[in-house]
């Protein structure tokens, strides 16, 4: 187990078009949601479905491939790190936490 290190994997929708930023040193992040949903029963037999949202980001090439290949809607497979940033505004402190792409696998997508 000494190889054990930060991981997450996520297969999901896309919750919204994802958006870019290029930075002045030529570097591009792309940003997006992942939706995951589990559906379960209840002990009164009732149905539960549950969705999980997932934030995302990808940089350099990984971008350019969601740039391209990527809408919302689509099904998409990602395994990265989980990275948290901490904002403070109006003296109140926020946790963001993400995941930082490492691969991707497109999934039912209809531009390739």
């Amino acid at each position: 187990m000494s190889k054990l290190r930060n991981t997450a994997t996520v297969i999901g929708n896309v919750g919204a078009q994802p958006t870019f930023t290029e930075f002045k040193e030529g570097k591009k992040v792309a940003s997006f949601s992942i939706a995951t949903k589990e559906t379960y029963a209840l002990d009164s037999g009732n149905i539960l479905t549950k969705t999980d949202w997932h934030r995302v980001s990808a940089w350099g090439k990984k971008a350019d491939i969601i740039q391209k290949y990527v809408s919302k809607g689509d099904k998409i497979g990602i395994e990265g790190k989980l990275t948290t940033r901490v904002v403070e505004k109006d003296g109140t402190t926020y946790y963001n936490t993400h995941i930082e792409v490492r691969e991707i696998e497109l999934m039912n997508n209809q531009k390739s």
